[in-house]
């Protein structure tokens, strides 16, 4: 069985040492960087299935490393914990509106961040769509690329019934104008008029579901995410 993956990009030693033992006492395993540049190679050669990124690092600091990460489509779904002090509340509210996925303030407990892992790591699975799925008053048939609101069909595009059920896979992740127009439009470059297509057919979507268009969430700065029935 392949055990799941964990970068975790710390530069003070006694921290990465004590962080990385608690986490293979899990069945973790995990990979190490001591500062932000090595930690970006190492996430995009290594794929990791997690994130844990301190915000002051040599060379690349972790913002720049948070904000790297989110633009390339390779790995801009990749969840991410920061691991910041008391003093950077402000740095936390940035990295969260560039797509990480929680922060934990230091010092913490290695059983806090361990729960933490575990839970972002729940959230950052592919929501596994059963034939019919339903979500509030919406009703999608996968297969047949039939959505219905109150019973009554709706018409959406072929890009558009892509892009929602895209959106309903990342499990109310946060996506980027990049990533959708990877696994939605298959470009690889995020130039300014295709990140306007992104806009304007998340408009669409979300006068086409009616009700539910209140689901399809903008998060300023990041992307969007779809609002899941757990959240409610």
């Amino acid at each position: 069985m392949t055990r799941i993956k964990i970068l975790l990009i710390e530069d003070e030693k006694n921290i990465s040492k004590v962080v990385s033992y608690n986490l293979e006492r899990e069945g973790y395993q995990v990979l190490t960087a001591r500062d932000g540049e090595e930690g970006l190679e190492k996430a995009r050669k290594e794929a990791p299935d997690l994130l844990l990124l301190d915000l002051m690092l040599p060379k690349v600091d972790g913002l720049e490393v948070c904000r790297r990460l989110k633009a390339d489509p390779k790995t801009a779904s990749l969840p991410i914990i920061m691991l910041t002090a008391k003093t950077q509340e402000a740095d936390r509210v940035v990295g969260l509106e560039m797509g990480a996925d929680d922060y934990v303030p230091k010092p913490f407990s290695p059983r806090e961040l361990i729960a933490r892992v575990k839970a972002v790591l729940r959230r950052s699975k592919r929501a596994e769509l059963p034939a019919l799925w339903r979500c509030g008053n919406l009703q999608v048939d996968w297969e047949r690329r039939i959505v219905k609101s109150k019973q009554k069909t709706l018409e959406l595009t072929p890009k558009e019934f892509t892009l929602l059920r895209v959106l309903v896979e990342a499990n109310g992740r946060v996506l980027s104008r990049e990533a959708l127009l990877e696994r939605v439009w298959g470009y690889e470059q995020a130039a300014e008029i295709q990140s306007r297509t992104v806009d304007l057919h998340v408009s669409q979507l979300r006068k086409k579901l009616v009700s539910e268009g209140k689901r399809v969430i903008t998060v300023t700065g990041a992307g969007y995410r779809f609002q899941m029935p757990d959240e409610e």
